[in-house]
């Protein structure tokens, strides 16, 4: 989850809402992709979660980064709870889920260099304390009650908060991951037809990267569990979004929704006050319960924004949120996937006439038969199969068209990178399949095994 804001100015009119989303435009040449990726951490002997603190900890892993291989510390009230180098960080999720934040970076063979140095660095120090990471949607075996809370203002208050509003909160917070991607619009216009492909096609991407069909340690009758998961979070605040498909949709709107959104929290001298469910329109207003008299600052607003989880979404930037945890190959291939549909307007085109016949009930009924069956879906006459199989092919073509080289130009461009999905699609299957087979198998209906596996 994000860190604090910083950096803006005080709020005197409504307007500078959506003019803050609609700075984030860039001119094409100044795109970028920036990949967030999750992952387990456990003691190889117990297969139990890690601790914060201790000679087995995530604290260990922190400052082995920090001493060993440069990262800057970030510390809140005494607490090492985070990293930060050459644009990227390195943060805790509630449960000690170690992410990294990539750099904003120009190709995906950049991303996937990232991902490999880290995940270098980060096996090097665990395996000298006895550590390991595993990439998948869920905790495998682990109840609520084996998971340790990460020293975070800001998730002490959510933890409070989530069983007012959903039955699944904590589970999402403690035990589940997530790989994403981070994406930038050249204008309203662009945003909106990209933010409409992103939330209409991410049950495919749930489907390809469906990964977690265990929870405390059984099947759970899904094999994207995460997905179920955030159906069950809080509604003012997660979904496909329909109003985003309505015509005069774009800046303005999504500013409209996110004061909709109850706040969490305000950050005021590295401390989170408490704002759970008051109205940032209070706020604007002078009349926050939590601030009587005071008025929220444009990092405020970007506080906020951090706390609306849709499918889909939008800052500065766009993140696409629907896939699992998982390996490292598709840690890859996430960013090339959505990379393809998104940055070539060719395919971008073609993503949207795949989609733009779709109506709410049917986004909707593909997201829940995603987190179900994966490829095996099938939605009112749409068969997931087909869909994964056409979107990968459009993904495709819009990255031989960008034609960015890498291994100093000894590879044409970054199709490769798809080649997971690709597998997937001859298949049939995605990783919760293979696991679910091995399950059935010859782990002889245990899950021990995974974890020797299964880690990075």
């Amino acid at each position: 989850m994000s860190i604090p804001q910083s950096g803006g100015g005080p709020i005197t009119s409504e307007n500078q809402l959506a003019e803050y989303l609609e700075s984030g435009c860039k001119p094409r040449e100044d795109w970028r992709i920036g990949t967030e990726h999750e992952k387990f951490g456990y003691c190889k002997d117990t297969h139990k979660p890690l601790p914060y603190a201790g000679e087995r900890s995530i604290l260990a892993v922190l400052e082995g980064l920090r001493d060993l291989h440069g990262w800057a510390p970030v510390e809140e009230n005494g607490n090492l709870i985070g990293l930060e180098k050459d644009g990227a960080n390195v943060s805790l999720e509630p449960g000690g889920q170690l992410e990294l934040s990539g750099a904003p970076l120009e190709s995906i063979h950049e991303t996937c260099d990232e991902v490999n140095a880290h995940l270098a660095d980060v096996k090097s120090i665990a395996d000298k304390v006895g550590v390991g990471f595993i990439g998948l949607g869920a905790a495998p075996e682990w109840s609520y009650e084996d998971m340790p809370m990460m020293p975070k203002g800001r998730y002490k208050l959510m933890t409070e908060y989530m069983d007012r509003v959903g039955s699944m909160g904590k589970s999402m917070m403690y035990r589940t991951c997530t790989v994403q991607v981070n994406l930038d619009f050249s204008s309203e216009a662009d945003m909106v037809q990209k933010l409409r492909v992103a939330l209409a096609l991410q049950p495919v991407a749930t489907a390809l990267f469906a990964n977690s069909p265990f929870f405390e340690g059984k099947p759970n009758g899904h094999k994207s569990w995460r997905s179920r998961v955030w159906r069950d979070l809080d509604p003012d605040r997660t979904g496909m979004l329909p109003f985003v498909f309505e015509d005069g949709f774009g800046f303005e709107a999504w500013a409209q929704y996110a004061l909709d959104v109850p706040m969490y929290f305000v950050y005021r001298d590295g401390k989170y006050i408490d704002a759970l469910g008051q109205s940032f329109r209070d706020f604007l207003k002078g009349e926050l319960p939590a601030l009587p008299g005071e008025t929220p600052t444009l990092s405020d607003w970007a506080d906020h924004l951090t706390t609306i989880f849709p499918e889909a979404r939008i800052k500065k930037f766009m993140e696409m949120r629907g896939a699992d945890g998982g390996p490292w190959r598709r840690l890859c291939a996430l960013p090339a996937f959505w990379v393809g549909l998104m940055y070539d307007q060719s395919s971008l085109d073609a993503a949207w006439d795949m989609v733009k016949g779709w109506d709410a009930d049917t986004r909707e009924a593909l997201r829940v038969a995603a987190s179900e069956q994966a490829l095996d879906a099938k939605v009112n006459g749409l068969d997931m199969h087909e869909l994964a199989r056409e979107a990968v092919a459009i993904s495709e073509a819009g990255l031989k068209a960008r034609a960015r080289p890498g291994a100093g130009g000894m590879i044409a461009d970054e199709t490769h990178f798809l080649n997971a999905l690709k597998e997937s699609i001859e298949t049939g299957q995605v990783p919760a399949d293979e696991l679910l087979a091995k399950y059935n198998g010859e782990w002889n209906e245990t899950l021990s095994p995974i974890y020797a596996e299964y880690s990075y």
